[in-house]
């Protein structure tokens, strides 16, 4: 009988030997979208990029199977098509190709009183300062998941506005909704889509009442509006903490949560996310939506054209 030192040696043997394997989950996916990248049989960190971005691999489970994950994010430019992921893993290259499907953004014309387009000169330190604190929060450096279970709804609701919906403000302004729009009664809890620590409970200009945590690989998800924060900066939570209440604080004309998800800089459809297992590293292929032309001058029931806080962020 194998010694565990044995063992583990005899593994490392063996995983040297392997050939690496990469993975895809999901195999199509669409602009704005999170898709998780999976090496297994390394020894070694991976290098690559999808999409011509790099990525940050993390060890995942045990090391003697030599499986490394990252999660990517899609710009809302990414060309339809394939969209080449090329990696070196122990030294051998890799290669797959995600297809890029349709998104099937919907394209709003709403009008807005001036002040919720162009905030006033009054405002403008104030969104300064909104700005560094939004920088130093998505700035925590790189570290392997605070998670082990996959991402849940922060609240079960309907939405009332959907990510990547373009919206012209006013005849001329456009404006891209980077998250999704949860509906509910002022005071209904919103929970913590996964475990995390703190790294914003801010009143915001725009955003109002702002929660922020940090999972780990890169990974952000934002509550805005909330009505009262229940969490402060620094704080661990666990999936399905209650992290405040339901809201209209900020851009709000009705009691909403925009939920946002952010990944390697870039905010991504959270619905793309909610897809991804990963404990099985697996997820399934995203359907394309027929693209929607300009829908009528009227802004879905309590779901306010919602402000980029970091506009470089989307650019």
């Amino acid at each position: 009988m194998l010694t565990p030192l044995l063992a583990a040696l005899a593994a490392l043997a063996a995983l040297a030997t392997a050939t690496p394997a990469l993975e895809l989950a999901p195999a199509a996916a669409r602009p704005g979208d999170a898709v998780l990248v999976q090496i297994v049989g390394s020894a070694v960190p991976p290098r690559g990029t999808l999409a011509g971005r790099p990525l940050t691999f993390w060890r995942d489970g045990d090391p003697a199977l030599g499986t490394w994950r990252a999660l990517a994010a899609l710009p809302l430019e990414t060309p339809l098509g394939a969209a080449p992921c090329r990696v070196t893993a122990d030294g051998a290259p890799l290669g797959a190709e995600l297809q890029v499907i349709e998104p099937g953004f919907t394209s709003h014309a709403l009008t807005l009183a001036p002040r919720f387009v162009e905030p006033p000169p009054s405002v403008k330190q104030r969104l300064e300062a909104d700005r560094r604190a939004f920088a130093r929060a998505f700035g925590q450096p790189f570290a392997p998941p605070l998670f082990r279970a996959d991402f849940e709804w922060p609240r079960r609701a309907p939405t009332s506005g959907r990510f990547g919906d373009q919206r012209v403000l006013n005849g001329k302004k456009q404006s891209i909704h980077y998250g999704l729009d949860l509906t509910g009664p002022r005071g209904a809890p919103v929970q913590a889509a996964n475990d995390g620590e703190v790294v914003i409970a801010r009143e915001a200009y725009l955003s109002g009442n702002t929660v922020v945590l940090w999972h780990g690989g890169g990974i952000y998800t934002a509550y805005f509006h909330l009505d009262r924060m229940r969490v402060r900066a620094g704080q661990r939570v666990r999936r399905g903490d209650r992290l405040g209440d339901l809201g209209a604080t900020g851009r709000a004309t009705g009691p909403h949560l925009h939920w946002g998800v952010k990944v390697d800089g870039l905010y991504v459809d959270p619905e793309s996310i909610l897809a991804i297992d990963f404990t099985r590293g697996t997820a399934p292929p995203r359907a394309a939506r027929a693209a929607s032309g300009v829908a009528p001058a009227a802004e879905p029931a309590g779901a306010p054209p919602e402000p980029a806080v970091e506009p470089a962020a989307h650019e």
